[in-house]
Parts: C-alpha cells; structure tokens; sequence
C-alpha cells in the first residue's frame, strides 16, 4: 500500500515507522510546503495542523484518494467535508484519537454515563494531561469523551473553563513536557468517587491505529470511524 503523510511531525514519523514495519510503502511526507501529486498515494494519513487540515483532506477526496485524518481543531468544517465526501463518493475516517484503545476507552464511557444517568447525587467530570506542544485545548479525545457522556446522560454541554452547572461537564486541560496523554472521567459524590483512566504510554498506540485504519479504509467508499474499523458496534 502507497501511503501519502499529510504532517510529518513526530505524529508522522512514528506513522513511518509502524507502517514500513507493516510492509508499506510512503510515497509522499508533506510537512507544509513541499509539493506533491496525492494521486500517486493509494492511501492518506493527515495529522497535520488545523489551518490546513481541510485542505489536505479535501484535495485527497476530489481526487478520489481514501484518507484519514487524526488533526484536531479543524471540526467546524467537518460537515462540509461528510458533504463533500458523499458527493465525490470518497472515503474518510477521521477520529480524534486513533489509539485502539482509547477507542475501546470511549465505548466503556458510553456504558458507564448509561449506568450513572440516574444517579443525580454523582458530578461528573474530565481531566485531560497532554504534552505541551498540544495546540488546542481541550484534547479532540476529551470532547469525544464529553460527547459521549452527554449522548447517554441528562447533561447537555461542557465547558473548558470550570463552569459549575448541573447540566454542564467541566473539562480540565493540563499541559506538561512528555506527555503522550491521559483522559480520566470522574464521577464524585459525598461518599465515594468512581474513576475510569486511559494511559497512553508513547505515540505508537496512536500510529499503529491510524495505519491499521488506513488499510481498513483503502477499498472502501463512504463516511467512517474507529467503531467501523475495530467493529465495535
């Protein structure tokens, strides 16, 4: 498989290096001004920035190259891309984390805030620790984790800046040196707390599923996510 690296920061490198080990071949490493014919690649794998996420992603589907893409911070556009997507008959992952297990991780959230829904005595919350060349803040994977919390519970937002309301989920981003992340939901009342934590102990958890991703979307055509790949249901 031809593989196109759309950011070829420290995310891109580990990508490398996970998909040579896999037996591919990386045709291009785009790390901003370099060009390149994406119609060389059979596959692409954008972790880029977000001011040109949406570019990388749509020059792949308007010449009908499958990508993925694990950038952040870009999502207001994400609609347009599905949009553009169907049109064009293309195909598209993207997750905001690629870690198989961190999407495991999301789907015991889910089950979890189904369990805790109807016990009003419990405040939940997320802290999200990340390295500090993290640009945006909170983490993709803590929205996600919000999101699926407000999915299957009474709350219905969240916030980063520690809004104390009965319906909000507050979001805690810290940013230390060395960090690949770590996501822990919290669910605190006056007699006990119940926490569930994702470690990730380096960047190959995240590479390794955005490879596997990419060979799982190669051949095919529509809008996908992790759940898709890893048939989660």
């Amino acid at each position: 498989m031809k593989i196109a690296l759309l950011g070829y920061g420290r995310m891109g490198k580990e990508i490398e290096k996970i998909a040579l080990q896999r037996g591919h071949e990386i045709v291009i490493k785009y790390s901003g001004k370099e060009k390149y014919d994406i119609t060389t690649a059979d596959v692409a794998i954008d972790f880029s920035l977000p001011n040109v996420a949406y570019d990388n992603i749509t020059n792949c589907i308007y010449n009908n190259v499958p990508v993925v893409s694990g950038t952040t911070g870009w999502l207001d556009k994400y609609e347009k891309v599905v949009e553009l997507c169907n049109q064009k008959n293309g195909g598209f992952i993207y997750a905001s984390n690629f870690s198989l297990g961190v999407n495991i991780f999301f789907e015991l959230n889910k089950q979890l805030a189904k369990m805790m829904s109807t016990l009003e005595q419990y405040n939940v919350s997320i802290e999200e620790i990340h390295h500090t060349q993290k640009l945006d803040a909170p983490s993709g994977t803590a929205i996600t984790l919000a999101e699926g919390i407000i999915e299957n519970s009474s709350k219905n937002s969240w916030s980063l800046d520690g809004t104390t309301d009965q319906n909000n989920i507050p979001i805690t981003a810290v940013r230390t040196p060395e960090v690949p992340g770590t996501h822990t939901i919290t669910y605190q009342s006056f007699v006990d707390t119940i926490d569930i934590k994702h470690t990730a102990h380096n960047r190959q958890g995240f590479a390794l599923g955005a490879v596997v991703a990419a060979e799982w979307l190669v051949d095919k055509k529509g809008v996908f996510t992790m759940k898709d790949v890893l048939n989660l249901g």
